[in-house]
């Protein structure tokens, strides 16, 4: 059985907003100066670490790694509370991951977002049953790029490694399914900092209307 695994943030979702949201709650919290969403869209893909890091830099504020730790659970508290005040799906997503079921495939997520952030969001956009498995950063021991998560996402959702694939937005789900040894679809709306087309996906979409067409070309010769 095939298994469509997909990366959330980026992927599924539009969440920037929300994420540099939180951000900028805790920076304004300490009398610094608001980022702008757009500023921070090549930072997403790395986590509330990097988001925190890179909007104290903006500031020109010097920061360690502990100094990050000490501010991640004020970032963590605020987007728990607002995860879904501006993210809703991509344009096209669920009707895709319809045509997907119809078709026989099996659903599964494989995210680096923790299962904390992940399972509520899936269940307050409503998106959690359409799932046969959900991976997320803290489920198994290694996360993306290490094969493992994939992997497991497709174990975890009754199916086979020949057949499935990965759709995700930056190097580290391309990176993720080339070392679960299966193809990678990559898709251009997402949270990449350098252009999808370097990153060596098996196929490249702009818009989930196009992602029948993308999983057919992959078994073309």
């Amino acid at each position: 059985m095939s298994v469509a695994v997909f990366d959330l943030d980026g992927t599924l979702v539009a969440s920037l907003e929300d994420l540099v949201a939180s951000l900028n709650a805790v920076l304004e919290s300490e009398g610094c100066v608001p980022v702008e969403p757009s500023s921070m869209r090549g930072h997403v893909g790395f986590g509330a670490r990097v988001l925190i890091q890179k909007g104290l830099e903006a500031n020109g504020r010097p920061w360690t790694a502990p100094d990050i730790e000490a501010r991640l659970p004020r970032f963590l508290d605020h987007y728990e509370r607002t995860f879904t005040t501006h993210t809703r799906p991509f344009e096209g997503a669920l009707a895709a991951l319809d045509r997907l079921r119809s078709n026989g495939w099996r659903l599964a997520i494989c995210t680096n977002k923790s299962t904390r952030l992940t399972l509520p969001l899936l269940e307050e956009l409503d998106l959690r049953d359409l799932f046969d498995a959900v991976v997320a950063g803290d489920t198994f021991e290694n996360a993306k790029p290490h094969g493992e998560p994939v992997l497991g996402a497709i174990q975890l959702a009754g199916g086979t490694v020949q057949g499935s694939v990965m759709i995700g937005d930056t190097r580290t789900d391309i990176d993720a399914a080339r070392a679960a040894g299966i193809p990678a679809i990559a898709v251009t709306f997402g949270y990449s900092p350098v252009p999808v087309a370097e990153l060596g996906a098996d196929g490249v979409i702009g818009h989930f209307d196009q992602l029948d067409a993308a999983l057919s070309g992959l078994s073309s010769p």
